[in-house]
Formats: C-alpha cells, sequence, structure tokens
C-alpha cells in the first residue's frame, strides 16, 4: 500500500477490518481483468460473481433481514477499496449499496417489498440500481419530468413506456427502480424485475470513461406491473420523520468510488518514481525535489479529501433523523470537494509519470478518463454550491431571529 492508510482512522470494529481485507484481495483480481475490460467495453461478470459470493449486495441490509447492517461508513470504505482495483465494478455495487441503505433509513418503501428485496440480496447477491436519467430531461436532480410513463390500468395494475440513460450496471441487474410520469399526475418509482416482457436493454454505453460500467439504455415497452411495483411517490414530504434527509448521506458512494480511483493513481505514481531511472540520474527520480513536491501534494489532497468523506460518513451514522436534515446539504459539498480532489489527484500523479502515462499499457490513463465521470453525478458543483448557500443563509436568519 503506497498512500497514507488514512481509512486505518476510522476502522473502529473488527468486521471492518476483516470486511476490508477481504475487499482488498477482490479489488486485486479486479485490477487484474480491468484493462482487457475496458478496450472491450465489455461487463466484468466475474468480479460480481465474486462480489457476490463474499455476499457484498447484503452490506447494507438491515440485520432484521438476515443483512449486516453496515452503515453509510462501512459502504464508503469499501467503495474506496474496490474502486482501487476498478472503478466501473465499484460504481455498479455502490448505486446498489445507497439505494438499499437509504430506503433503510427512510423506510419510504413498502415494508413487505423491501423485506422481499433485501432477502433476496442476502439469499443470492440480487442487485438494484434506480434508473432516472433520459435524454430530453437529463439528470433528474434538475427538474425535468420524465418522459417514461406508467399508466394506471383498471385492474389497479400498471403499464410502463419509456427508454432511460445510464442504467448503470444493467448486464447484472436483478431489479430496476424506474422514475416515470404517472398519467394523471405526479411521478413515482417502480420496481422492474429483471426478464420482464417488454424489458431490454440496448448496449449503448461506449464513452470515455468508466467503459466496463454496462451503463447501457433500458426501454421499457408496455411492461405490465403489479400494483405493489409503484412503491415510493418522487414527490414524497421530506419534511418530518426518518425522511427529512431523503437519506442523502448514502449518496457519498460517489465521492467514495471517485477518490478510491484517485488513490490507485498515487499507488502507481509512487511505485513508478520509485522505479524509473533515466540514464542520466544515479538514484530513481523519487529523490528529485520536484517529484518529492508534486508526490507530496498529491498525498495531501488524498488525506484532505478521504478525511472529509470519511468524518462525514461517521458524523451521518452517528446523527439521529433531525440531525441528518442538517447534514444533508453538506453531502452535495462532500461529492463537489472530493470528486475535485481526485481529478486533482490522477492530474498530479500524471505529472509524475510523464509522457508514460499516456500509454495504454499502464494503468494511469484508464484512471485519468474514469475519474473525469466523476464530474457528472448529482449533484454537479453549482448545484452543491447553491445549496450551501442556502443552507448558511437559512441558519444564518435562524439564528438572529433566536437572538
Amino acid at each position: 500500500m503506497a498512500s497514507f492508510a488514512t481509512e486505518e482512522l476510522f476502522i473502529t470494529t473488527e468486521a471492518q477490518r476483516t470486511l476490508l481485507a477481504e475487499v482488498r484481495r477482490l479489488a486485486a483480481r479486479c485490477a487484474a481483468r480491468a484493462e482487457a475490460h475496458d478496450r472491450a467495453a465489455s461487463f466484468p461478470h466475474a468480479n460480481f460473481a465474486e462480489l457476490r459470493t463474499l455476499g457484498l449486495p447484503a452490506l447494507c441490509v438491515p440485520e432484521a433481514y438476515g443483512g449486516r447492517g453496515g452503515g453509510v461508513l462501512d459502504m464508503v470504505l469499501t467503495q474506496v477499496e474496490l474502486a482501487r482495483g476498478d472503478g466501473a465494478t465499484a460504481l455498479c455495487l455502490g448505486w446498489h449499496q445507497s439505494l438499499i441503505g437509504k430506503v433503510a433509513e427512510t423506510q419510504s418503501w413498502p415494508e413487505a417489498v423491501f423485506a422481499a428485496l433485501c432477502r433476496d440480496s442476502v439469499a443470492r447477491g440480487a442487485l438494484i440500481n434506480s434508473i432516472a436519467s433520459e435524454e430530453a430531461t437529463g439528470s433528474p436532480s434538475r427538474g425535468g419530468a420524465p418522459g417514461t410513463t406508467a399508466t394506471p390500468l383498471p385492474d389497479g395494475s400498471w403499464r410502463l413506456d419509456g427508454r432511460k440513460l445510464y442504467s448503470t450496471g444493467a448486464p447484472t441487474l436483478d431489479y430496476f427502480l424506474v422514475l416515470a410520469s404517472i398519467a394523471g399526475g405526479g411521478r413515482g418509482w417502480f420496481l422492474v424485475p429483471k426478464g420482464m416482457p417488454g424489458l431490454r436493454i440496448e448496449e449503448t454505453w461506449d464513452t470515455m470513461g468508466m467503459r466496463a460500467s454496462g451503463s447501457h439504455d433500458t426501454v421499457y415497452t408496455d411492461v405490465r406491473l403489479p400494483a405493489a411495483a409503484f412503491v415510493e411517490s418522487a414527490v414524497a414530504s421530506k419534511a418530518a420523520g426518518n425522511n427529512r434527509s431523503g437519506g442523502a448521506g448514502w449518496n457519498l458512494h460517489v465521492p467514495a468510488t471517485y477518490i478510491g480511483v484517485a488513490r490507485a493513481a498515487a499507488d502507481f505514481a509512487i511505485d513508478y518514481a520509485r522505479r524509473r531511472q533515466p540514464n542520466s540520474l544515479q538514484q530513481p527520480i523519487v529523490t528529485l525535489p520536484q517529484v518529492q513536491a508534486t508526490l507530496g501534494e498529491m498525498e495531501q489532497t488524498l488525506l484532505v479529501a478521504l478525511t472529509t468523506l470519511y468524518a462525514w460518513a461517521r458524523a451521518w451514522d452517528a446523527a439521529g433523523p433531525e440531525e441528518r436534515g442538517r447534514l444533508a446539504p453538506g453531502v452535495g459539498g462532500v461529492k463537489s470537494h472530493v470528486t475535485n480532489a481526485a481529478l486533482r489527484v490522477v492530474d498530479l500523479a500524471m505529472r509524475v509519470v510523464g509522457a508514460a502515462g499516456l500509454w495504454r499499457k499502464h494503468p494511469l490513463e484508464r484512471y485519468y478518463r474514469d475519474v473525469r465521470a466523476g464530474l457528472h453525478h448529482p449533484p454537479m458543483d453549482d448545484a452543491a454550491f447553491a445549496a450551501l448557500a442556502r443552507a448558511a443563509a437559512e441558519e444564518e436568519f435562524s439564528a438572529g431571529e433566536r437572538q
């Protein structure tokens, strides 16, 4: 391990230590397969077979349903380590973990439906992702109404029609949680098991980064769903109780994934600097003051970003519902800070390695491409800053009224 082991400051249980040791071994095996899948934009099914064998889909499933009952800190520790091996695999798993954790916290689904999903994740490693983005609307976080429609039928069932982008992990998902406009008004989330007639995956994913994430389009044509498939209104109030924060802390899997990619880049750069010795030098380039300065900035950036990420995750786990409502705006700020730090770390690693970092035989060029996808997950920087500004202004106003 090259970079400073910041996680050691936050591990509090032997269960966490054992889990991370297992994930590190899995990450090393994922790393060995990553280049081939990146080149072919193919999906790493073997990685998911292994993580299912380890029981990772059950990490954040509540203990009441047979899971490990992991919190946000358990999730982000795992995500960082797995992303050091393969960012695409970590991204797919992270969406599952965050959705399970968020619904468990907010209790926003019918209990029987959520219990069945959780038990399936425990029994066979079933995976789920929320499928929301569309070409016309972009990210739903910007407020656009989905073009995908859910039409209620006379017998209480539903008909689902539409097309979604960015269905990350589509080749291995067991459930698709689809955001749709409801005919007659409103929006809602609908649970669609794989294999449903009318559901198909179009293999459209051909991008610069995260090429092995299988984030293909999914198409829904006259998909008939039972009444119970409507699991949550998309405009439900978050004003009180467990739902006040919307479970925002679980979104920290995104920055965890990208700072994990950055740690892999830092590890590579440090190892390269130790080994690289051009014939103009008597010692490896790691001894050069300018290289040491760049490595030092890289490590400092990682240290601050990881400490921020882990500390916010631990604070979320320790907080009650009211406190989480106050912490929620900060989650976007952490996401922005950590993902931008990840980009900076990879850029610094490129400066250390030089032109050799552009060669596809080295993993650094893949890290350089993959880490840039972090900017495009909501909240984007401007939205994160706006939320923090509103929260600060409201706090200032409230403080003034108390005086």
